[in-house]
């Protein structure tokens, strides 16, 4: 195929590469790719660094790759092979050349019609471990170009054309044929046909419509077996806008909306009904199969009987309702959509051993911010994922731990602490982790459900969220019980118990020296506020560090209270002679984006969090970021009153705007 670049300035996201590298991976295509001249576009930079833009079908296949995370040549899995330079490979060259390049019109029964030259396909993928198997990719710039009505014009259509291909391949391999068309994330076409070596017809791996997993995925749908991809957060919270928007056409209540999710993922951990909901099509089959599968998970499981009859009430109401009813399955909003696209994009990455990212949490918040809402009134704040990480990192998690949230909203905490504890686990370490592990307390109806189906969504067929008070005596000396030498909280703010109270009830439940991570408002950390709860803290355990955390830290949120950490070590004394540490930790380098609030858009955290965990693991005393300072209960704990400033960079406004923000926190915490 030749160049055919875009004569427009490509939109925003379009990738943006050096000429220099773009002439390298030109090379990577091998000696019968098309290389007629043509002129790129460039843009001269600040640094004076040229920039070239790449061409429209180039962002299709360079999609693919980054979609797929593997690179041109060789990869952990096996080899990708680009614009069909398979020369390697003497069996995939001669299956190739019989190919022929793509004609413009061949019914696929039709073997005789090879075109001229050699087949160029845009990727062949082959594996290590299974060598019989190979996947062929085949990309259009335009969605308008995906398939034709009866896939037989290979030149023109990207179906037809990884469907061409594979009729030839499929004599000495089991092929996985891949049609691409589109070049942007978001609005992608694919389809996915899976052609068994010599068989005369192929099968749609229908599981795999628009959306692109890693290559080792795909042996994973031709087998049978759960698929598993890291996704991001941001993919999380689009799909969560894109199904809170469909559900509210649709007159879901705001209550049912999160149930809704939480049940079908839940529905998705029976094997069966993960083989048959596909196959099934009536409305009313597949609501009562989903519903079956729902109570087969959480009998197994320790969730009241009365709970359970909850989740499955709600679908019984939702099943009842005419818009929903009236859409015919595999289409756009019905009930099989919302399954297919949570199995696509949701369990792979909850199906992942050591995946930190509380998914049904973050749709929980997305739907309740674009109701209106903050979500405080509904009993949950979502915690920023990075923050959950950086909290578990200060409590250095690991596979021997024990965690307790006594006021866990969705888990949120628990999830990630999860992810850290498998990591480095062997399987028996893994399922006693999930049964003997971790804990929580949470005291709201709607949310308690939340909690125990994101547990058990991720393997933890116990689930040990317990429904109730945490101040309730019986649950903290149950709790007691377990030696649980870890706790992190995010308490509700505003309450008519204070936040230092929750941090003081769960010390209390923490075995002897045992750590507790906690965030809380920075008035919890001024002297002047909650000073018995202060002081009965100071007399029974240590602070070992607080952390001044970035003002807008909870702005995706919609919330705009200013939060610091805390470390303690439970169950002994504070030492007033003894220094606790304080960092001055505002700016952790995300920003605020429409829609999606705080992202690391620069990827700067991960240097950023490394550099403050040192710090503090160091006892390093860094001017602008830490100090070292003896405190008592009556003192400030926070980096702000103790720290030396470097005066030199600061502005007028500067000066102002810190004024005014202090000003601004006075009113506020009414101090």
């Amino acid at each position: 195929m030749g160049l055919d670049f875009d004569s427009r300035r490509p939109e925003s996201g379009s990738p943006r590469v050096s000429i220099d590298t773009y002439s390298a991976e030109l090379d990577t295509k091998g000696p019968d790719f098309d290389t007629q001249r043509v002129e790129i576009e460039t843009k001269r930079l600040g640094s004076g660094e040229k920039e070239v833009y790449m061409p429209i079908e180039q962002y299709t296949e360079s999609l693919v790759l980054q979609e797929m995370k593997c690179a041109i040549g060789e990869n952990a899995f096996g080899f990708v092979f680009p614009q069909g330079d398979v020369s390697s490979v003497d069996k995939l060259e001669k299956l190739l050349k019989k190919a022929g390049g793509k004609p413009a019109a061949c019914p696929l029964a039709d073997y005789s019609q090879g075109g001229n030259g050699k087949a160029k396909p845009e990727y062949v993928i082959t594996f290590n471990k299974q060598p019989k198997t190979i996947i062929v990719v085949e990309c259009k710039k335009t969605t308008a170009k995906h398939n034709s009505e009866n896939c037989d014009r290979p030149k023109d259509y990207a179906v037809d054309g990884a469907l061409y291909y594979t009729k030839f391949l499929k004599e000495e391999y089991n092929v996985v044929a891949i049609g691409v068309s589109g070049t942007k994330k978001d609005n992608i076409k694919v389809n996915v046909y899976y052609w068994q070596k010599n068989q005369e017809t192929y099968t749609e791996l229908k599981k795999a419509r628009d959306i692109i997993y890693e290559p080792e995925n795909y042996l994973r749908l031709v087998s049978g077996e759960s698929v598993k991809k890291s996704i991001s957060i941001e993919d999380i919270q689009n799909l969560a806008l894109e199904m809170h928007e469909s559900l509210r056409s649709l007159a879901v209540t705001e209550r049912a909306k999160p149930v809704f999710i939480a049940g079908i993922l839940i529905a998705l951990k029976d094997d069966d009904f993960v083989k048959e909901y596909i196959n099934l099509i009536s409305f009313k089959s597949l609501l009562n199969r989903l519903q079956d599968a729902i109570n087969n998970v959480l009998k197994d499981s320790d969730v009241r009987s009365e709970k359970i009859e909850d989740i499955r009430n709600h679908f019984t109401i939702i099943g009842k309702n005419t818009k929903l009813r009236a859409i015919p399955l595999g289409h756009y909003n019905s009930l099989s959509w919302y399954i297919e696209e949570l199995e696509k994009k949701i369990k792979p990455m909850m199906d992942y051993a050591d995946n930190t990212i509380d998914a049904l949490g973050i749709f929980y918040h997305e739907f309740v911010k674009y109701s209106g809402g903050d979500g405080s009134g509904l009993g949950i704040v979502l915690t920023p994922q990075h923050l959950t990480e950086f909290m578990c990192d200060l409590a250095e998690i690991n596979k021997n731990s024990k965690v307790v949230d006594i006021c866990c909203g969705s888990s949120t905490f628990l999830v990630t602490a999860m992810g850290k504890m498998f990591k480095g686990a062997n399987d028996k370490e893994i399922a006693k982790i999930r049964q003997n592990a971790l804990f929580g307390v949470e005291s709201d109806d709607d949310i308690f459900t939340l909690a125990i189906a994101n547990m058990i969504v991720r393997g933890d067929g116990k689930s040990n969220i317990i429904y109730g008070d945490c101040f309730n005596q019986t649950i903290k000396d149950e709790l007691k019980k377990k030696n649980i030498d870890t706790g992190l909280i995010n308490p509700p703010y505003a309450q008519d118990t204070s936040e230092l109270e929750f941090v003081e009830n769960m010390l209390d439940i923490l075995a002897t020296n045992g750590t507790g991570v906690v965030v809380v408002p920075m008035s919890c950390a001024i002297g002047t506020k909650f000073k018995e709860t202060r002081e009965r803290l100071f007399k029974k355990h240590t602070l070992k560090a607080v952390f001044s955390m970035p003002d807008d830290m909870f702005y995706s949120n919609n919330a705009s209270t200013n939060v610091c950490v805390m470390v303690w070590e439970a169950h002994k004394p504070h030492n007033n002679t003894k220094n606790t540490f304080f960092g001055y930790y505002k700016n952790d380098g995300f920003v605020k984006a429409k829609k999606l609030g705080r992202i690391d858009k620069f990827n700067k955290w991960g240097d950023i969090k490394a550099e403050w965990i040192r710090l503090y693991h160091e006892l390093e005393t860094k001017d602008g970021l830490s100090v070292k300072k003896p405190v008592s209960w009556e003192d400030e704990w926070l980096c702000e009153a103790y720290m030396e400033t470097d005066y030199s960079v600061l502005t007028q406004d500067d000066f102002q705007n810190t004024v005014n923000a202090y000003l601004a926190y006075l009113v506020k915490s009414g101090c």
